[in-house]
């Protein structure tokens, strides 16, 4: 029995050996998978976020170019108006104040209220004499304007001016558009129609012009001056002044940036000057086919990984989840394997045990019925000793019987009576004795079956 516990022993030490180095095996194995799976993942959504971030800076130039495109031709037909009044019967006929002339710079006016704020007529002696503005805004009748320097430029190059901008006398910035009133036949310079633009708000129908937490706008005039900017603080200022460029710390990436686009290339760049990292998108707007104004496009790169970063984020969810579920289906499948094996071996132990105790009860049984036959036999010979002891027993108590009534009834024939007494009393007394002898027999096998039977050390002579 020691051998057989031993020997269980040992295998059930073996077993649960391989079952924990297989546990160990596993969890390495998917240890190692996951590893691999997220070092793969953290590589691959790099890729992505760099082809996102591609895709969104060729998007974003792509609308800075659309942009500056709409607000050139936004410009350009403001320039078309001025144009037309300029040839219009009455202003080519020097008629620069009267009612009818009013009225029709009144009626062009309306038709550019979204965009400029100020229409107005100047004569050749530098004096405004129309001055068609919104309502509730300041008139300018009568003033001189010669000391707009747009104003002076026009007049000495007869051709249309876009001006730089400025400040109105309400802290608004604007920008305006000046065009020659020439008579056509003789080429005389009669005065000049013109328009102004709020800048801001012009571009605000645009673009954010406002938050630079999100994408917002910027631009400059053909003189490299702020015009529209969030950081109010800057603008009219050039942005290669000193200060400017103390505030963005000489940043040598954007300066190659604004240096291109101010050239007439459209450029992009992406850059941090102490506030973040920026993705900028410049395109000058072109009009009359010269670089005037240039607009720029810049986002906070945070707000676009942000975006990236939220599609990865449901992609990550969404496989990590499918990762986790055959994780878990291959854990359950291990945990019954192991399980299906442990049961096998304990159905096998169970089943030597069963094996084990049939042989023992095959051996029992098989003494059992030896014990059976023993049994049988000893009752057979106990019986047969019952029916020898009875028929012995009733062999001596005939005579004593007998012959006890003989001597009660002393009638007696042959013999003398004495004699013939003495003659039945031996016979009495040799039956008495063997049955005396026989019950003593019977006594010492019964004491020998119950085990009480002592032995008496006699001499004899043999």
């Amino acid at each position: 029995m020691p051998e057989k516990y031993s020997s269980f022993r040992t295998r059930s030490s073996i077993y649960w050996r391989a079952k924990v180095i297989a546990i160990v095996s596993i969890v390495l194995m998917i240890s190692s998978f996951y590893g691999l799976f997220f070092y793969f993942q953290d590589v691959t959504e790099r890729d992505v976020k760099n082809n996102l971030f591609v895709q969104q800076r060729d998007r974003q130039v792509m609308a800075t170019k659309v942009l500056s495109k709409h607000v050139a031709s936004d410009l350009g037909l403001v320039e078309a108006r001025l144009e037309g009044l300029s040839n219009s019967i009455y202003l080519q006929q020097g008629d620069l104040a009267s009612d009818k002339t009013k009225t029709l710079v009144h009626a062009t006016f309306l038709d550019l209220d979204d965009i400029v704020d100020h229409f107005f007529v100047v004569n050749k002696n530098n004096t405004m004499t129309i001055d068609i503005s919104t309502k509730g805004a300041k008139t300018f009748v009568g003033t001189n304007v010669l000391q707009r320097h747009h104003v002076v430029q026009v007049e000495k190059i007869l051709m249309p001016v876009f001006s730089n901008g400025y400040v109105g006398l309400d802290g608004k910035t604007r920008i305006g558009i000046i065009y020659p009133i020439i008579n056509t036949p003789t080429g005389k310079y009669l005065g000049l129609v013109g328009a102004t633009i709020p800048i801001v708000q012009f571009l605000s129908n645009y673009e954010n012009t406002y938050n630079i937490e999100s994408r917002f706008l910027v631009a400059y005039d053909k003189s490299g001056n702020y015009i529209v900017t969030p950081r109010t603080h800057l603008l009219g200022k050039n942005f290669f002044a000193k200060d400017v460029q103390v505030f963005f710390h000489n940043n040598q990436i954007q300066n190659k940036l604004y240096s291109q686009v101010f050239s007439g290339k459209p450029g992009y760049a992406v850059y941090n000057f102490g506030s973040g990292e920026r993705l900028n998108t410049g395109y000058p707007i072109f009009l009359s086919g010269k670089p005037t104004y240039f607009v720029f496009v810049i986002t906070p790169t945070g707000t676009i990984y942000s975006q990236v970063d939220r599609v990865l984020f449901s992609q990550r969810i969404e496989t990590f989840s499918l990762l986790a579920g055959a994780t878990v289906a291959i854990v359950v499948l291990i945990v019954f394997l192991i399980k299906w094996r442990s049961l096998s071996e304990e159905v096998k132990r169970r089943g030597k045990e069963l094996e084990n105790a049939n042989r023992e009860l095959e051996n029992a049984n098989k003494r059992l019925s030896l014990s059976n036959e023993q049994l049988k036999i000893r009752e057979k010979a106990q019986q047969e000793f019952i029916n020898i002891a009875a028929h012995e027993l009733r062999t001596p108590i005939q005579p004593i019987i007998g012959l006890s009534e003989v001597l009660r009834s002393k009638n007696m024939e042959g013999q003398s009576q004495q004699s013939q007494q003495e003659t039945i009393l031996d016979v009495i007394i040799r039956n008495a004795k063997r049955l005396q002898k026989l019950s003593q027999v019977i006594l010492d096998i019964t004491r020998i079956e119950i085990g009480l039977l002592t032995l008496n050390k006699e001499q004899f002579n043999l």
